[in-house]
């Protein structure tokens, strides 16, 4: 592939059709605990043979629909402040841009992060809560970046709003009115500094790997829970607590837990509460509705199960630690019992003693 450039042709700031929305958001709690970070997802299209619709065509379309979108979620249109978001005046920030010497194909086939993926994503955000930039190929490809802050809304939120700026441009937009929880779930706290920020990105890494289906298949062989001979009584830990624990041991393996014996290594998952709050809520719930489970693990006998099966030991304490982000963990929340949204599994005295790394 020849040297990529992506060269930005157009700056706007997109406004919602609405002039009736609130004027600013208050942080909920879980807003208050989240990292001043943004969350980022590239969407990829390739060049359809079945619709005629021009460049032009194509970007009036995506901003019209992005307006009309933005009705329902006025949170987005702000610019972050210490405890609220400021949404008077507010807009979103597009950005077209054209990807010179490279095909969308190309990318698709080699999408290597630390090179040029993430060149599709808006990179001078300054405090605005969402932006976005649509890349055009010359072999008409498309490639959508956004980036929205972790200050009102977690993955699944920015997920849910994707589908339905699709379902906008699609003209559905009768189906689209998600629940905007905010505070009447979690109420903000005094006290709580809502600048929580992660530590600076130094010397970052990015690197892609793939689990084909075949060997995402082998490994969930390897961790079936078996109650008797009968297929029907096999279980299977999900694709999620598989690959987490598989990484896991991989990376507790390549940093030398038995040579470090005072090392402990934090296992962070991210779970989503929606249907676990008393009432559930509608899975198109916005905002920052995730709590998390924390697994330490202090050396190898923490893990250690049947037949020296480490990763085994991994899902088992993985396991323990969601099933803990229940019902009445969460109600101790909202009524103020309980600080925290993580919850943990493998806690003792010495947990906090010597080194700590993080895995999340």
């Amino acid at each position: 592939m020849m040297k990529m450039d992506v060269e930005v042709i157009s700056r706007e700031i997109i406004k919602p059709t609405s002039t009736s929305l609130p004027d600013h958001y208050k942080f909920s709690y879980t807003d208050q605990l989240s990292p001043s970070s943004y969350l980022p997802l590239i969407y990829y299209y390739t060049s359809s043979l079945d619709h005629k619709l021009s460049k032009n065509e194509i970007s009036n379309r995506l901003k019209t629909s992005l307006s009309q979108v933005l009705n329902h979620y006025y949170p987005l249109v702000g610019i972050v402040q210490k405890n609220f978001i400021d949404c008077k005046n507010g807009g979103v920030l597009v950005l077209e841009a054209r990807v010179v010497n490279s095909r969308l194909s190309e990318i698709l086939q080699n999408p290597n992060p630390e090179k040029f993926v993430t060149k599709f994503l808006p990179d001078d955000v300054n405090n605005l809560v969402l932006a976005i930039q649509v890349n055009y190929f010359d072999c008409g490809g498309i490639a959508i970046g956004v980036r929205m802050s972790h200050k009102v809304a977690d993955g699944s939120s920015i997920i849910t709003f994707i589908k339905n700026w699709a379902k906008t441009a699609r003209g559905n937009i009768e189906n689209v009115c998600p629940k905007i929880v905010g505070t009447t779930l979690f109420p903000t706290k005094d006290g709580v500094d809502g600048k929580s920020d992660l530590p600076p990105e130094k010397n970052i890494t990015l690197k892609r790997f793939v689990f084909t289906h075949s060997k995402l298949s082998a490994l969930k062989e390897k961790y079936v829970v078996t109650s008797g001979s009968a297929e029907s009584s096999r279980t299977y830990p999900s694709r999620y607590k598989i690959l987490s624990s598989f990484i896991m041991r991989r990376f507790m393996a390549s940093t030398e837990i038995k040579k470090e014996p005072q090392r402990r290594y934090m296992l962070c998952s991210p779970v989503n509460i929606r249907k676990i709050i008393d009432p559930p809520l509608a899975d198109d719930s916005f905002g920052n509705i995730v709590g998390g489970a924390i697994s330490i693990v202090s050396s190898d006998n923490d893990i250690k199960v049947e037949e020296g099966n480490y990763d085994h030991g991994l899902v088992k304490m993985l396991t323990r630690a969601i099933s803990k982000v229940n019902k009445d963990s969460m109600k101790k929340v909202q009524d103020g019992k309980l600080d925290s949204l993580l919850v943990w599994e493998g806690v003792d005295e010495n947990t906090f003693k010597g080194e700590m790394v993080n895995f999340v």
